[in-house]
């Protein structure tokens, strides 16, 4: 499901990253009384009365070297491009600003509802200041106060009553992948290369934000959506050399994706940025395939070449063990046509149920094979195992202490699941409950 997308804007140090961090319940943004501190997280989920939302902090977005209103701008643009509905934040200690009213001329283009809040009123004697944000024109502003909490939920009221209506979902059978990774590393020229190899494309959809279209086609049967990296397409230096907002673009594909294809450079080899985008799909719990992408590139290669490459993703990507890797080149076509065959076959492992008989089969045999720790002088027991979810696979343990199961032995079991069945290309989630 395609959560509704709200974006924080505002000029530096009106407190966006309290907000922020308000919102989705945790401190992911770094919060100084210093402009343009953010360095941090600037995408995240929330929840208001039942609801999850996606919520943008672009005080993150650091846009190098450009002058102070010129990043407010950037900034400004680049919520409106992924947002549903603005949170224009100002501050009652300083009043309208000029950077304010600058913030407010590039909202009054934007085909985007915006809600207008006042923060840092932090007692009733401020609350008569906020008259004057009338001048900017978006109506009532809310007063709220990012430290205490206060009027946040009014303002969230506000944001859900102009979030479009999601309308009827459709039902749709196909298996939406994604290719990720840092810029350069040849995604558009996988996306364009799939979609000549595969002859039928069955049609273009709308997908979430402006000039993202998502692509359907068939192969061997099966119907795939190709999630499009929303911007992709985009032209200029915001969107390009931001690698904040190639992260969050990523993390909105991620979210929308049931396989998620990691893009190395066999070229440039493995840089963090790499590691940071796997890893957000790791903890989404996806599928994941490593794509090795410009194998055509390396000119001196013997037949240890892909081995040792690969022992090298293995190494650096060590959380991903579970991940199947192939090397491709979108230049000459090389093992592309591998690509389809293998999302459908993680997609398959994402949906994998097992029957609790089976597995409390497997389970037998691996606490004879491997005898369950002694912590503190109290055993481990394991009575029963279940599994309660898929995408990704999620097994029950009940135990006689949750606390006894180290992260080694739960390891363990995992694997012997892995031995057993086919879970290759995806996460498998095991959770410790203390039988009653």
């Amino acid at each position: 499901m395609v959560l509704p997308t709200l974006a924080i804007v505002g000029r530096p140090n009106v407190g966006k990253s309290t907000i922020f961090n308000r919102m989705i319940g945790e401190r992911v943004s770094i919060v100084e009384d210093t402009p343009g501190v953010t360095r941090d997280r600037i995408y995240g989920k929330a929840e208001w009365l039942n609801k999850e939302f996606a919520l943008i902090d672009t005080g993150g977005i650091d846009i190098g070297d450009e002058p102070f209103l010129q990043q407010i701008s950037d900034q400004a643009e680049i919520a409106i491009d992924e947002a549903d509905v603005i949170l224009f934040l100002t501050s009652v200690e300083a009043g309208v600003t000029d950077a304010d009213e600058r913030v407010a001329q590039i909202l009054y283009k934007a085909d985007k509802p915006v809600v207008l809040a006042v923060n840092k009123v932090d007692n009733p004697e401020r609350r008569n200041d906020i008259y004057d944000f009338y001048s900017l024109g978006f109506g009532e502003p809310y007063p709220i106060s990012g430290s205490h909490g206060m009027g946040l939920g009014d303002v969230l009221d506000a944001v859900f009553a102009a979030f479009p209506d999601a309308g009827s979902d459709v039902e749709d059978d196909s298996i939406k992948f994604s290719f990720i990774g840092r810029p350069n590393v040849g995604k558009s020229s996988l996306v364009n290369a799939i979609l000549g190899e595969e002859r039928v494309i069955v049609s273009p959809i709308e997908g979430t934000t402006r000039d993202a279209i998502d692509t359907k086609f068939e192969h061997d049967g099966q119907e795939f959506t190709m999630i499009d990296t929303a911007g992709i397409r985009k032209r200029g230096k915001v969107y390009e050399s931001t690698e904040k907002y190639a992260v969050m673009r990523a993390l909105r594909a991620i979210d929308r994706s049931d396989v998620v294809l990691v893009v190395l450079d066999a070229e440039s080899g493995i840089r963090e940025q790499d590691k940071k985008v796997a890893g957000y799909a790791h903890e989404a719990g996806r599928g994941i395939i490593i794509v090795v992408n410009k194998w055509d590139t390396l000119t001196e290669k013997d037949n240890h070449t892909m081995q040792e490459f690969e022992q090298h993703v293995r190494d650096e990507f060590q959380y991903l063990d579970y991940a199947p890797i192939v090397f491709v080149s979108a230049k000459t076509h090389q093992r592309l046509t591998n690509l389809p065959g293998m999302i459908q076959l993680v997609s398959e492992n994402q949906n994998r149920r097992i029957q609790s008989a089976v597995l409390n089969d497997v389970l037998l045999d691996a606490l004879a094979v491997t005898p369950t720790p002694t912590i503190n002088g109290k055993r481990l027991r394991i009575y029963y195992m279940t599994q309660v979810a898929v995408k990704p696979p999620t097994f029950v343990v009940f135990v006689n202490d949750p606390d006894l199961l180290h992260f080694s032995y739960e390891r363990f079991l995992i694997n012997q699941l892995r031995k057993t069945f086919d879970f290759d290309g995806t996460p498998i989630h095991l959770i410790a409950r203390k039988r009653k």
